[in-house]
Formats: C-alpha cells, sequence, structure tokens
C-alpha cells in the first residue's frame, strides 16, 4: 500500500491527536472532515488526518470553528496556497490584537484585585 493510500480509523486518529473520538466525530458532524463509510465504520485517509491537525492546530492557538473551516474551505491544491497563506496571515494579526487586548484587560483586573485586596487588608488591620 502506498503512503498516499494510508488510512486511519476513528480510534487511530484519536490516539495519534490525544482527542476522543467523540471530539472528531463533532468536526464531522460540522463538515470539517468526511471520512469515508464502509457500513458504519469510518475510513480516514491521510487529508483527513491533515485537516484535523489543521482544525487542532487552529484550535490551540484560538480560532473558532468557523474561522478554521474559512481557513481550511480556502485550500485549492490545484491553485497552489498564496490565498490561503495571506489570508492565514491576515487571520493570525486579527488574533494577535485580539490576545493582545485581552491581555491587558487581564492585567487592569490584576491591578484592580490588587488594590482591593490591599485596601481590604488594611481594613482589617484598623
Amino acid at each position: 500500500m502506498s503512503d498516499t493510500n494510508q488510512t486511519y480509523s476513528i480510534s487511530d486518529l484519536a490516539r495519534e491527536f490525544e482527542i476522543t473520538p467523540r471530539s472528531i466525530r463533532h468536526y464531522e458532524d460540522q463538515k470539517l472532515i468526511t471520512p469515508k463509510r464502509n457500513g458504519s465504520q469510518r475510513i480516514y485517509s491521510k487529508g483527513d488526518r491533515v485537516r484535523l491537525q489543521l482544525i487542532l492546530r487552529g484550535k490551540r492557538i484560538g480560532f473558532s470553528l468557523s474561522e478554521i473551516r474559512e481557513i481550511i474551505d480556502m485550500y485549492d491544491p490545484t491553485a497552489g496556497d498564496e490565498k490561503q497563506t495571506e489570508h492565514l496571515l491576515r487571520k493570525i494579526a486579527e488574533r494577535r490584537v485580539a490576545l493582545h487586548q485581552q491581555q491587558q484587560d487581564i492585567e487592569t483586573m490584576l491591578t484592580e484585585l490588587d488594590q482591593l485586596e490591599q485596601k481590604l487588608n488594611q481594613n482589617i488591620e484598623a
């Protein structure tokens, strides 16, 4: 069997990526991956495995499933991946801005908590 014809079961992928089969079925329900079927058994291709890897990478960096779908759906192997790369770079920049804003918000909240804690401790000591 050639490497391009490699297939995987749901348990193979779940074990490899340390996720539950239920998560994989959820991505299938969301039409992010579309395995073939042999009766009730799902048969995942190498392409499905790559898509799952991209989905999980997108989740780790904070993309929503709809954003991940948008990026993955842009991929056209015949047209090259420049358009997808440019779109992904824009999405990364947007995500970076959002994360920096969250970081600033968290810093502000921590400062406010520190101030409140200090004030409460002063009230106890008084």
